[in-house]
């Protein structure tokens, strides 16, 4: 499958969409005083840009568990089906990652080499979902190696088809483990690793930077409103120290050749946009 370039203009529309998604996952979370924040390029967008990077082609937010559970609760009844749907891992049949995605219907926005997962992929907001990880660093690091076996697993229906040599056979043998079975197992090691209180958290299967295998609890459950494009969202309190040790210097721009966009191969915007 060929990769589609974005152009300035499917930036615009796609931000336009992410916008919907943003604003009713802020509309449910405040219904029910849910919390969350706005994450990752969102969260950096909403301080240097005061809305998207412009570059940017997807839209974070995060939770922890106990706040996702009780997300989960009333998303069904709650979200306007006319416009939108949500997949997560337990709810939706083939899909593999540990994160959800609340998604725009009558829409299509398919990264590059993910034609083969057998669900609707319309344009996107990551839900991120962090679990207590150890404080001591040590165990933390076993903990990493434990998801990190598991993402593996999770990611092998695409390994299969687009690595090469013994990466493709590796990721043949690990998507031999039954997707229910596989599912369950780690349903039992996400509750496992939530029976005990920590001040670090992680999204499990999603890799954590600066080699620290996780991040300050607070900074998901300490939020204020901040200004984003014309509405208002929830977003960190300290949003200083949290973007400065995901990105450093974070207000200075990257140069353009750093500019870049996730691979896609389909794109279709709903025809109400």
């Amino acid at each position: 499958m060929n990769e589609k370039v974005l152009t300035e203009q499917d930036l615009l529309k796609l931000h336009k969409a992410e916008l919907e998604l943003l604003v009713e996952m802020d509309r449910i979370c405040r219904k029910y005083n849910i919390l969350y924040s706005i994450d990752g390029g969102t969260l950096l967008g909403a301080v240097r840009h005061k809305g998207f990077i412009p570059w940017d082609d997807d839209a974070d937010v995060i939770m922890n568990r106990e706040a996702y559970q009780k997300f989960l609760s009333v998303v069904d009844k709650e979200l306007d089906s006319t416009k939108f749907y949500y997949q997560d891992l337990n709810r939706t049949q083939g899909y593999r990652w540990g994160y959800g995605k609340l998604r725009r219907a009558n829409s299509e926005f398919v990264r590059l080499n993910q034609e083969y997962m057998p669900y609707q992929q319309g344009i996107f907001l990551d839900v991120f979902v962090c679990d207590n990880v150890p404080d001591n660093y040590l165990l933390r690091c076993i903990c990493n190696f434990h998801s990190f076996i598991y993402r593996k697993i999770f990611y092998s229906e695409v390994g299969k088809h687009v690595e090469r040599g013994m990466n493709k056979k590796l990721y043949q043998l690990l998507n031999q483990i039954p997707e229910q079975k596989l599912k369950k197992k780690y349903a039992a090691y996400v509750k496992f690793r939530n029976k005990k209180y920590t001040h670090t958290v992680k999204c499990l299967t999603f890799p954590a930077c600066n080699k620290t295998y996780g991040y300050k609890r607070v900074w998901y459950e300490e939020t204020i409103d901040m200004k984003f494009e014309n509405v208002i969202l929830q977003g960190c309190k300290n949003y200083d120290e949290y973007l400065t040790f995901l990105y450093g210097d974070y207000m200075k721009l990257p140069s353009i050749e750093k500019r870049k966009v996730h691979p896609v191969s389909k794109l279709a915007f709903p025809p109400d946009l």
